[in-house]
């Protein structure tokens, strides 16, 4: 029997979050306080007394979900995890859990990755969409041949669980695809209330920007292994961990396929750690033979 620690990504944010922690222990504001400094930014002024939609822009949601999730690891957790694996921005602080990374090294990459996002989404108008109630086949096939057919942009961006996905491209490509997928079957293909195309080509700019900074940051040999987005396996070896972190900015978030590779390598129980219980849910839908808690 294994301990699985899993992260969440962007969209686990809330108005208040990570206050009590502040409140209510020393550690806790200590890092707080040394993240506001790292950032030039008051972000827990923002977190625990921001709007919803001061938390939604990517350059403050990202930073303030790995604080939480951080905060909360360092603070409850004082074991080593079996192994590791974080959803999207998630891995970066299921690299500090596994001690490839320092804290505030992640923390520098994980503000430099979301302004670096948030500027390659202005330069193209780009979206995202929930597909619900087809096969990934399904889907990944009207994706190719909207892009093969209209040169625009769309790819599947997120294999969350059994009958849900996420595509990300243009917005026309998007659009296109999901009047296609309507047809095919699809329960919904809802655009999403996101500024850009996470995890499509089109975060290449953004992919470079982070690329050189993570080159220049120090990765330590991990005490576990880390389910990375990219590869839906485990991945020890720190300079595969570097190019991996680096390529996912681009390539897809394959969770459905790393929560499925853990079990297979000895997970029974999955511990979510940071904000909302969006992670458990899916694991959930994915096996729902292996345990699920939440500690935020």
């Amino acid at each position: 029997m294994k301990h699985a620690f899993v992260f969440p990504g962007q969209g686990a944010q809330f108005p208040g979050m990570g206050k009590a922690y502040y409140d209510n222990s020393a550690f806790a504001k200590k890092l707080f306080e040394q993240a506001n400094e790292l950032l030039d930014l008051r972000i827990s002024d923002i977190m625990f007394s921001g709007t919803e939609d001061d938390l939604k822009q990517t350059k403050v949601t990202q930073p303030s979900i790995f604080l939480h999730s951080i905060i909360a690891f360092k603070s409850i957790i004082h074991t080593k995890p079996d192994m590791v694996a974080g959803h999207s921005l998630g891995e970066f602080s299921a690299l500090v859990a596994n001690g490839v990374l320092s804290f505030e090294d992640a923390l520098k990459l994980v503000s430099l990755r979301a302004q670096a996002m948030q500027k390659a989404c202005e330069q193209t108008p780009s979206t995202m969409a929930a597909v619900l109630g087809l096969s990934d086949e399904q889907v990944n096939d009207i994706c190719k041949q909207v892009q093969d057919e209209t040169g625009e942009i769309v790819v599947p961006a997120n294999y969350n669980c059994p009958g849900q996905l996420v595509i990300s491209g243009s917005v026309k490509g998007v659009e296109a695809a999901c009047e296609r997928l309507k047809m095919a079957g699809a329960k919904r293909a809802l655009l999403l209330p996101v500024g850009g195309a996470f995890h499509s080509p089109l975060m290449e700019p953004a992919r470079q920007e982070l690329q050189q900074a993570i080159e220049n940051t120090r990765f330590n040999a991990p005490y576990c292994p880390v389910y990375q987005n990219v590869v839906a396996r485990g991945v020890v070896d720190k300079n595969e961990i570097k190019q991996n972190l680096i390529d996912q900015l681009t390539g897809a978030v394959k969770w459905k396929q790393c929560v499925e590779a853990m079990i297979n390598d000895g997970a029974s129980k999955f511990t979510e750690i940071g904000p909302g219980k969006v992670l458990q849910g899916l694991i959930q839908k994915i096996n729902k033979n292996v345990s699920t808690e939440g500690v935020g």
